[in-house]
C-alpha cells in the first residue's frame, strides 16, 4: 500500500473509532516515512485503546520529541502528560511519574502559562487522594477545573470535575458527589471529549457508585459502558476492571452463570495485573454460593496472592463447611481491623450471620446497630436492605418475632426493588421462621417454598440444604398453638434443664428462653415447670 493511502485510511479509521485498524494503517505509513507529531498522537491513542501498550508508549514518546524539535513545548508537555497518566493507570508509577515530572519541568523552564499546567494538577490531586488528604485533593481538582474554564478546555474540565465528584463522596457529600458524576457522564456520553477520557470517566463513575452501594446507578452506567464498548469492537483498554464490576451486577441480579463467565474472562484479560485479584474474589463468592467449596478455596487463595482480602467470603465459606470456630476467628479479626465505614459495611452483615451461628446474640445486636447507622449515613437502598435483614435476624434470635416481621418485610420489598433474587430468598427464609414463631404455618410454608424455588433455580445448594432443616421444624401435633421454637423449649424444660441450659442448647439468649417459657405457660394455662413437664410427656412432645 502506498504511504499516502495508508495514512489517509489510517486517519479515517481513527475518526471511525476502528482503533486496531487505525494502528495498523498508521504504523504502515510510519514505516515508509516517519509520521508527523499530530499523526503520532493518533497512532499512540489508537494503540492505547486497542491494547498495544508498548506501541502506544513509543508513539507518544516520539510525538513528544517531535514537538520539542519544532519548539512547541506545551504540545510536548501534553504528550508527556498522556504518556505518564497512561502509565500510572497501568500501575507503572516509576515510569509514569518520570514523564509527568518531565512535563512539569518543561513548563516551568519555559515559564509557560498554558492549559497543560491544569492537566498536570490532575495526577497530583489523585496522589493526594491516594494518600488520604481528600480536602487537599479536592482543592487541587478545583484549581485544575478553573484552568480548564479559563482556557475553554472541556477535556480538562471533565477530568477535574470527575475528581471533584470523587472527593465530595469521600468527604461525606454522597448525593452531591453522585450528582457531579452524573453531570460529567453527560459530557462523556455526548462525545464532547476524547475516547480515552470517556473511558476513564465511565470506569471511575461505576467504581464510585459501587463504593457507596448505589447499585442501581452502577447498573445503569454499566449498561451504558457496555453499549459504548460494543460500538467499538477493537476497544480493550476499558473492558477489564469494569468487567469485574459488570459481573458483580450480574451476580446481584441472579445471573450467576453469566457472572461467572464474565469474571473468568476478566481473569484472562487481567492476567499478571493486581486487579485480577478482584475477579478471583468474585469467582470465589460464586463458587461458595453454589457449594463448590474446593473451587471457592482456590479462588480465594488467588485473590489473596494478588493483594485482595478474601473476607468476608472466606469466613462464610468456613461457616458453610461447618467450621464455626474458624469462621468466628476470621470474621472477628477482620471486623477489629476495619476502620472506615465502607469497609465495615461490607463485612458487618457476614459478621452478624456468623456470630449468631455462634450464639453471641449481644455482639450481633451491636453489629446490626452499627450497620443501621452506616445505612442511614449513605442512604443507599442496598445498605438499608442489608441492615434490615441483619436486624431482623437478631430480633428473631432474641425471640421478638413480631418486630422481626416488620423489618424483614421492609428488607424483602427493597431486595425485590433491587432485583436481587438471592437476597430476597434468604429474607423469605427468615420470614418463614417468623411466621412459624407466630403460629402461622400456612404462611411459613409459602415463604419457604418460594425461597426453595429461587435457590434451586440459582443452584444455591448450601442454602437449599439449610432450608430443608428449617422446613422440617414445624410444630408437631398436640402442640396446642405452640410455635416450633416453643415446642423445642418445652421439650428441653421437660428434661429438667434450666433456662440457662436451654439457651445454651438452642444458641439463643437466656432472656429469650424466659419469654418462650412465659408464652408456653400462658398458651397452655399452666402455672409451673412441673406442670409443663407433665403436659409435654402426656402429649408426646418429648
Amino acid at each position: 500500500m502506498e504511504r499516502q493511502e495508508a495514512l489517509d485510511l489510517g486517519r479515517e479509521s481513527f475518526a471511525g473509532k476502528a482503533w486496531r485498524q487505525a494502528g495498523d494503517l498508521l504504523t504502515e505509513a510510519d514505516r515508509q516515512v516517519p509520521l508527523e507529531a499530530e499523526d503520532l498522537e493518533q497512532l499512540a491513542a489508537a494503540w492505547y485503546l486497542s491494547g498495544g501498550d508498548e506501541e502506544s508508549v513509543e508513539a507518544w514518546s516520539r510525538a513528544h520529541h517531535e514537538y520539542l524539535r519544532r519548539g512547541e513545548t506545551a504540545r510536548a508537555a501534553r504528550c508527556a502528560y498522556w504518556l505518564g497518566f497512561g502509565l500510572l493507570l497501568r500501575n507503572e508509577p516509576a515510569r509514569g511519574s518520570g514523564w509527568l515530572a518531565r512535563a512539569q519541568r518543561l513548563l516551568d523552564e519555559g515559564n509557560l502559562d498554558c492549559v497543560e499546567r491544569g492537566y498536570l494538577l490532575v495526577p497530583q490531586a489523585l496522589q493526594l487522594m491516594g494518600q488520604g488528604d481528600i480536602r487537599a485533593a479536592n482543592d487541587t481538582f478545583m484549581r485544575a477545573a478553573d484552568v480548564g474554564v479559563r482556557f475553554g478546555d472541556l477535556e480538562l474540565i471533565v477530568q477535574a470535575r470527575l475528581g471533584i465528584g470523587q472527593a465530595m463522596i469521600k468527604l461525606g457529600d454522597v448525593g452531591g458527589g453522585l450528582a457531579m458524576l452524573d453531570e460529567v457522564m453527560v459530557a462523556a456520553t455526548a462525545g464532547e471529549v476524547s475516547v480515552i477520557t470517556v473511558g476513564i470517566v465511565y470506569c471511575a463513575t461505576i467504581l464510585e457508585c459501587r463504593a457507596v452501594f448505589d447499585l442501581r446507578r452502577a447498573g445503569e452506567w454499566t449498561d451504558a459502558l457496555n453499549h459504548w464498548c460494543r460500538s467499538q469492537p477493537d476497544l480493550v483498554r476499558f473492558r477489564n476492571v469494569c468487567q469485574v464490576h459488570r459481573a458483580e451486577i450480574m451476580q446481584m441480579h441472579g445471573r450467576w452463570p453469566d457472572a461467572r463467565e464474565e469474571a473468568q474472562r476478566a481473569c484472562r484479560r487481567l492476567s499478571g495485573e493486581p486487579a485480577v485479584g478482584a475477579a478471583h474474589l468474585l469467582l470465589g463468592d460464586l463458587h461458595r454460593l453454589r457449594g463448590e467449596f474446593d473451587a471457592a478455596e482456590e479462588s480465594y487463595r488467588l485473590s489473596t496472592k494478588w493483594g485482595h482480602d478474601p473476607q468476608p467470603g472466606l469466613a462464610l465459606l468456613r461457616l458453610a463447611q461447618g467450621q464455626l470456630d474458624a469462621a468466628l476467628a476470621s470474621i472477628r479479626r477482620v471486623v477489629e481491623a476495619a476502620s472506615d465505614r465502607v469497609t465495615r459495611s461490607r463485612i458487618l452483615s457476614a459478621y452478624v450471620e456468623i456470630v449468631l451461628a455462634g450464639g453471641d446474640v449481644a455482639a450481633a445486636r451491636v453489629a446490626a446497630g452499627e450497620l443501621s447507622s452506616i445505612a442511614a449515613a449513605f442512604d443507599a437502598p442496598f445498605l438499608h436492605a442489608s441492615s434490615a435483614y441483619a436486624t431482623g435476624a437478631v430480633l428473631l434470635a432474641e425471640g421478638d418475632a413480631r418486630a422481626a416481621n416488620v423489618v424483614l418485610r421492609r428488607a424483602l420489598t427493597t431486595w425485590r426493588d433491587l432485583e436481587a433474587p438471592y437476597e430476597e430468598a434468604r429474607t423469605r427464609v427468615l420470614i418463614g421462621r417468623v411466621c412459624r414463631e407466630l403460629g402461622d404455618e400456612d404462611a411459613a410454608r409459602m415463604e419457604l417454598d418460594s425461597a426453595r424455588a429461587t435457590f434451586a433455580e440459582l443452584g444455591a445448594l448450601p442454602d437449599l440444604s439449610r432450608l430443608e432443616e428449617v422446613s422440617s421444624t414445624a410444630a408437631p401435633q398436640g402442640a396446642s398453638g405452640l410455635t416450633w421454637r416453643e415446642v423445642q423449649v418445652l421439650s428441653l424444660v421437660a428434661t429438667g434443664k434450666s433456662n440457662r441450659e436451654v439457651a445454651a442448647d438452642l444458641v439463643i439468649s437466656e432472656r429469650t428462653v424466659a419469654r418462650h417459657v412465659s408464652n408456653i405457660f400462658t398458651k397452655l394455662g399452666l402455672a409451673s415447670r412441673s406442670a409443663a413437664t407433665a403436659y409435654a410427656y402426656e402429649n408426646h412432645l418429648v
